[in-house]
């Protein structure tokens, strides 16, 4: 029935977010456990690592913490590289997840600032919806990708990148 995209558009949740740092940068900002660790995830959560191998292969065990104290055990293993400008990855609760999604990243100058798209495909329509209304995905994913913009800016503003 035409494109693979037609097919899992129902499937999808889609973010994007303008960012006014160089994608070198922003794509550093997921590369780097000591960046990602200080912006990852919604507003009021916090994240735990265990173990972090940014390689195709290797994988980011973690838990993130809410702000009612819950904690929640995540699972990403990267299946695409291709630095600067694309990340591909399987998230999930644990290892071999039945139900983890695949999100693909992508990175795209935009004069100065970088555009970054996050295409997250969900196994089905019905946990599609349930991440979008039972877990608020699309919200969660806004607020992660304004915490990363507030993260470069002040890693920027103090010039402390390294």
């Amino acid at each position: 029935m035409g494109t693979g995209r037609m097919t899992t558009a129902d499937r999808e949740i889609v973010i994007a977010r303008n960012i006014g740092a160089p994608r070198e940068l922003v794509f550093e900002a997921f590369t780097d456990i000591r960046h990602l660790s200080q912006w990852w995830g919604p507003e009021g959560f916090t994240t735990t690592t265990r173990a972090f191998d940014f390689r195709v292969g290797g994988t980011w065990d973690f838990e993130m913490h809410g702000p009612d104290g819950t904690d929640y055990p995540e699972w990403i293993s990267w299946t695409e590289i291709v630095a600067p400008e694309r990340i591909r990855l399987r998230h999930g609760e644990f290892r071999d997840d039945p139900n983890a999604f695949e999100s693909i990243l992508t990175f795209t100058p935009d004069g100065a600032a970088t555009r970054l798209e996050m295409r997250t495909v969900f196994p089905t329509k019905e946990l599609r919806d349930e991440a979008a209304e039972k877990y608020h995905a699309i919200e969660g994913g806004r607020q992660t990708l304004d915490k990363l913009a507030a993260y470069i800016t002040e890693i920027t503003s103090k010039g402390t990148r390294n």
